[in-house]
């Protein structure tokens, strides 16, 4: 059971105190009744809460896989770019942030959740979840490259080293730009530029393919989203998902 505000303000009808109003203003029932006070208590489960005649279902957790664009920023909210969350049109929480961050410019696999405790163990650097991004350099990647980078290299700077863990590479095409999926382990700060940049090439495009169990559905365009399966919901909330 929970008080009658709460419920419609976790639902996104409003702030806690635009729903006081609306149930003062006789907006709100409950199971048909006109609701009567604020404090009133319901069930999340049972009881049928209408606003404006609307029925308005309660969801205790929201799953939304994105692909990510590029020019998106991952935040709940930024004064001069857009916001990952924004994508999420049909969501009914408003407590929603994406689980992990992606750099503004990198597309591709975002979780967007309002699952506090699924988003620690995803991003707990001692679960060490696979994350695996499709990148694109410029410069020849051969297996001397993918030997250093599976090792792990020092991506640290002014004169501070900063280890990479061991990953895992797979070389799709070797050229003058070249293709390869890198599985890492971490998510430190431009993580996937700087280990290219310690071994001297630019990443060109970077886009995640898959952080776990969690795969991109090859359907979603760049900006398209849909809710996870239970299947899915069910992977990523294994504690053991993803991990090495």
């Amino acid at each position: 059971m929970m008080r009658l505000d709460k419920f419609l303000a976790e639902m996104g009808i409003g702030t806690r105190q635009e729903v006081k109003k609306y149930i003062r203003k006789g907006m709100v029932t409950v199971n048909g009744s006109p609701a009567l006070r604020p404090e009133e208590k319901v069930s999340e489960t049972s009881d049928q809460v209408c606003f404006e005649e609307k029925p308005v279902s309660y969801v205790k957790y929201e799953y939304y896989m994105l692909n990510k664009p590029a020019g998106v920023v991952s935040a709940t909210e930024d004064r001069r770019d857009p916001v990952v969350v924004d994508l999420i049109r049909e969501k009914k929480r408003k407590d929603l942030f994406p689980a992990g961050r992606l750099d503004k410019d990198t597309e591709g696999l975002l979780l967007i959740t309002n699952d506090g405790a699924l988003a620690h163990r995803l991003l707990s650097p001692s679960h060490h979840v696979d994350k695996t991004y499709f990148v694109r350099v410029e410069g020849k990647v051969t297996g001397a490259e993918k030997k250093i980078l599976e090792a792990g290299v020092d991506i640290g700077e002014n004169g501070t080293e900063e280890r990479t863990r061991p990953a895992k590479m797979e070389i799709l095409a070797s050229g003058p730009v070249s293709q390869v999926l890198l599985t890492i382990r971490e998510g430190k700060y431009h993580q996937i530029k700087r280990m290219f940049q310690a071994v001297g090439m630019q990443v060109l495009y970077l886009k995640r393919l898959s952080m776990g169990k969690l795969t991109l559905d090859p359907a979603l365009a760049p900006g398209e989203y849909r809710p996870l399966t239970k299947e899915e919901i069910a992977s990523v909330t294994d504690e053991n998902a993803g991990k090495y």
